[in-house]
């Protein structure tokens, strides 16, 4: 079973970032757009995993309060373009805890820094981003969840399997 655990986003979020979508399109730009239901931040990607019962264990003994966050930017990584967030010290701890817990369970991730974004486009056919007008849409995160990704004809389709709610 693959796995990730990430924050969801509103509808208004969500929205925002379509629109970003939308100039990209509108500008010439071609590749794999993230859809809609697709959008979301990972704080921890996981990948092959048997046992989602262990990570909801790690994740139910880590706490954290709501988190703001508020899109600001966007950014490449090579071909995959992505929208970002304004800098925030309770997203940062709440990721590293997860991680945290994740290690002391002995689950593994990967372990590359954590640098959040939300994966908007991959294989983008430009190499340079046209400017766009990021609206800088906030929203409190008072949920995080354990994530299954299942390839489909269509593209991934990510669903739900597990959540840590803020206390």
């Amino acid at each position: 079973m693959r796995l990730f655990i990430a924050i969801n986003l509103t509808q208004e979020m969500k929205e925002a970032l379509i629109d970003i979508q939308n100039d990209w399109y509108d500008a010439g730009v071609r590749g794999n757009f993230s859809p809609e239901e697709n959008l979301h931040l990972t704080l921890a990607f996981i990948g092959e995993y048997p046992d989602p019962d262990r990570v909801t264990d790690a994740l139910q003994t880590v706490s954290f309060s709501p988190i703001p966050l508020t899109l600001e930017g966007v950014g490449a990584f090579g071909d995959l373009w992505w929208a970002g967030l304004k800098a925030s010290p309770a997203l940062e701890a709440v990721a590293k805890r997860i991680r945290r817990a994740l290690s002391v369970s002995c689950i593994p991730f990967d372990r590359k820094r954590f640098s959040p974004h939300i994966t908007l486009l991959r294989k983008a056919s430009e190499e340079t981003i046209p400017p766009v007008c990021v609206s800088p849409v906030e929203m409190n995160a008072g949920r995080i969840s354990l994530m299954r990704s299942d390839r489909a004809n269509n593209g991934m389709i990510y669903t739900e399997i597990g959540f840590l709610q803020a206390r």
